[in-house]
């Protein structure tokens, strides 16, 4: 797995490592590049995991081939499993899934450069030669069924939540002071990585609508995360006039804070696969406002676990946000509704026991070739 950080997919990756012992001994292999953040390594390896580390150069430094090569002979793995476009081209170009069967994961896509577009079209090549696809949501398995991937060989597994514990007064106090939170202003939050799929720029908009529908109404919204367009929105938020009533609080490796503060939970993206931050809001009984992409209508029932909108529609995104902000009863409903929701259908222990028995039924049968 390519990652910079334990966040996201990452996170869930090391979440399950831990909990899936000692049915299953995961190495976490992952790629290092000069002076690139070591915070995933470090994560992987505090929590007790084996790690290795591919060392590259430059991106498509093709000497990662034999390091992977090497790796793969050295560790003698009953599975490989793939995380990223990359790690599914490499396990595909060396040919390992004719040695050893191979699940690969498809958490979705990102396009930061024209790099990561091409990365992303080889994964119509690479993907037709996995054992297992693993999807995160329904949605994705579709695409993979155009692309030519058998259904057969598709399993939707949405991604779990670990039930939330609310963080003590001191830390609660710490965020909101440094927030600069007065007390009595209604709190919309946002969680993730700042780049173009994820939408904030929608939300600076749905923002200045609401602003100046009602002047008058103390709103804040905290954008948690950072990213490529940390600085671009930034300006946009400036030029919107949302001085005061936007803060960009960056990355954060503890959100929950964030959530037990949070009036409503805002998920603007255009793209999604079964985000984190959908189901540990409805874990953390907060209200959520999100646009209806990917798996997100299969976790989330519009009026009843939550408020739906469309894509790239302030208007609609501000008008749910108001809705939720004059009815305290809807969003008393709808956050109960959606911790009922994933304490019944994404909990950790039933996510642990299906990718189980997943590599169970793999391991014992061998790593018989797919069909193309």
């Amino acid at each position: 797995m390519e990652a910079r950080r334990a966040a996201g997919p990452a996170r869930n990756l090391i979440e399950f490592a831990v909990r899936a012992r000692p049915e299953v001994e995961l190495t976490i292999a992952t790629y290092r590049r000069g002076n690139d953040s070591a915070a995933f390594l470090d994560a992987i390896r505090a929590a007790g995991i084996e790690a290795e580390t591919i060392v590259e150069k430059r991106r498509f430094d093709l000497g990662a081939l034999a390091q992977l090569r090497e790796l793969v002979a050295r560790r003698q793995p009953d599975i490989i499993q793939t995380h990223n476009v990359k790690s599914h081209l490499l396990v595909r170009w060396l040919g390992l899934w004719r040695q050893v069967p191979w699940v690969a994961f498809q958490h979705g896509y990102t396009a930061t450069d024209w790099k990561d577009r091409l990365y992303n079209q080889c994964d119509r090549w690479s993907l037709r030669r996995a054992h297992r696809l693993v999807c995160v949501c329904g949605a994705f398995s579709e695409r993979l069924q155009r692309w030519g991937v058998p259904a057969s060989r598709i399993v939707v597994q949405h991604n779990p939540v670990e039930r939330f514990v609310a963080p003590p007064p001191e830390e609660m106090e710490r965020v909101r002071a440094e927030l600069g939170l007065a007390g009595g202003e209604f709190l919309v939050v946002t969680v993730g990585r700042l780049s173009r799929e994820k939408g904030h720029r929608d939300l600076l908009e749905a923002a200045a609508i609401l602003r100046a529908r009602q002047p008058e109404s103390p709103v804040r919204f905290v954008i948690v995360g950072d990213g490529p367009e940390r600085a671009a929105l930034e300006q946009r938020s400036q030029g919107l006039g949302l001085e005061g009533a936007v803060t960009f609080a960056g990355y954060q490796a503890n959100v929950r804070p964030y959530y037990a503060l949070a009036d409503v939970v805002a998920l603007p993206s255009h793209t999604e696969g079964s985000p984190n931050v959908v189901l540990e809001a409805l874990a953390a009984r907060v209200a959520v406002a999100a646009t209806r992409v990917g798996g997100v209508p299969e976790i989330v029932t519009d009026g009843e676990t939550g408020l739906l909108i469309e894509k790239q529609d302030p208007l609609a995104m501000a008008d749910a946000l108001a809705r939720l902000m004059a009815d305290a009863d809807l969003r008393r409903r709808l956050a109960e509704a959606g911790r009922q929701l994933v304490t019944a259908r994404h909990s950790v222990q039933a996510h642990r026991r299906a990718l189980v028995r997943l590599y169970s039924e793999l391991a014992g049968k061998g790593s018989t070739e797919p069909r193309p």
